[in-house]
Formats: structure tokens, C-alpha cells, sequence
């Protein structure tokens, strides 16, 4: 058995890594962008997809930012909205389905753009950002949950920087957690989205044709 001293000492030096550890991690996922645009108004609102239910109706995130894009709507804060997000996860298209519910919260079909292509946020970000320059639209206010939203930041500042053809101005704004998630569900959410950004930022972005250098800059 070790002695009592010694074992304090290996508890504290593992308790100091641990702590260096975590604020490493968050230190990496709360210092980033969320903006490039000190912009309050904007020419389109993007509700960044996540997967419906099995039966077909908005899950608790994608309904809270189904909710939110209508509230910045109604307030006056961009004029257009673009669902993005394919039949990623189950038979439903996420784009639709944020539509439809959308449009039974009072904001009209004219006003919704559908983007059905996209397997992830890269793409979210990418499929967006075509559909705006198809339109002539430059600036959007990106709207998400709030642990998602870092991420969402770094692939917006990264697409800008390796696709400068299709640059946006853009600010990320969240949406308001579903009030059946515990603080434990939230938390497992935030330290998942954590880990990824410290993965993007150190190590990149893998090569595609919607981010063509691996690297970051």
C-alpha cells in the first residue's frame, strides 16, 4: 500500500492534470469566432438540420431552433429563412420537416428556402452559402443550438477562408435548449462538441470539395 503523503501527492498532480486538461479542452471550444459581422439585420436567417423523430415530427433541438428562426423572423431580424439538412439520420428530410413546422407557426412558404443536400454541418454551411449567392444574398444570422454553434462558427470562418467564392458576412445566434433536456444531457452535449473543435482546430478539416484544404489557416 503507498503511503498516506504519497498518495495525496499522485492524487493532487492527477487532479491538476485532469483540471489543465479540461481548460484546455473548453479553452479551445469557448474562444471561438461567433461572428464576422457586427450586422443585427441580415438577408437570410440558415436553421443548421438535426434529425427528426421516427415518426416524423421535430425532435426537441430541432424544434427549439425551428422556434427561435421564427421568433428572429417575426422580429424583423432577416426577411428569409433556409432549412438546411438531408435524410441524414432516418427517412425524413430535416430541411422539410423544419418547413412544414415552421409554416404552422405562422411564417409563409415564400419566405422558407429548403436545403435537402446536406449529411453535416460542413454542408449545412456549404449548401447555404450557395443557395445565398444563387440569390444575392451576402449576410445570414446562423441559427442552432447553443452547444453546437462554436462548430457551426469554425466551419463558416474556415469556408470563407478556403471557398472565398462563396464568402458570407455571418453571425451565429442560439436557440433555446428544449426544456425536457437535464443539465447532465446538456453538459454530455457540450463537452462532445468540445472535443470535436479541439480536434478541427489542431488538426483540420478533412479534404473535400466543400473545404479543399485539410489544413487550417
Amino acid at each position: 500500500m503507498l503511503p498516506v503523503k504519497l498518495f495525496k501527492r499522485i492524487l493532487l498532480f492527477a487532479s491538476v492534470i485532469l483540471f489543465t486538461c479540461v481548460l484546455v479542452l473548453y479553452g479551445t471550444y469557448i474562444t471561438l469566432p461567433t461572428h464576422n459581422t457586427t450586422a443585427t439585420h441580415f438577408d437570410t436567417l440558415i436553421v443548421l438540420g438535426c434529425p427528426a423523430k421516427l415518426d416524423g415530427t421535430p425532435s426537441p433541438e430541432q424544434r427549439e431552433r425551428v422556434l427561435e428562426a421564427v421568433r428572429q423572423y417575426k422580429a424583423g431580424v432577416a426577411p428569409n429563412i433556409i432549412m438546411t439538412g438531408a435524410a441524414a439520420h432516418n427517412q425524413f428530410v430535416e430541411a422539410h420537416v423544419m418547413d412544414e413546422f415552421a409554416q404552422s407557426q405562422g411564417v409563409p412558404a415564400s419566405a422558407i428556402t429548403e436545403e435537402p443536400q446536406a449529411q453535416d454541418t460542413v454542408q449545412n454551411i456549404y449548401y447555404s452559402a450557395q443557395i445565398m449567392h444563387a440569390q444575392g444574398w451576402g449576410s445570414a444570422e446562423i441559427i442552432s443550438s447553443p452547444s453546437h454553434l462554436p462548430r457551426a462558427a469554425l466551419i463558416a470562418n474556415t469556408l470563407n477562408i478556403d471557398q472565398p467564392t462563396l464568402s458570407i458576412n455571418w453571425s451565429t445566434h442560439p436557440a433555446h435548449w428544449p426544456p425536457e433536456y437535464t443539465l447532465w444531457h446538456r453538459l454530455k452535449l457540450y463537452t462532445g462538441e468540445a472535443r470535436s473543435c479541439f480536434s478541427l482546430r489542431f488538426h483540420g478539416f478533412p479534404n473535400s470539395k466543400f473545404l479543399p484544404n485539410p489544413y487550417m489557416n
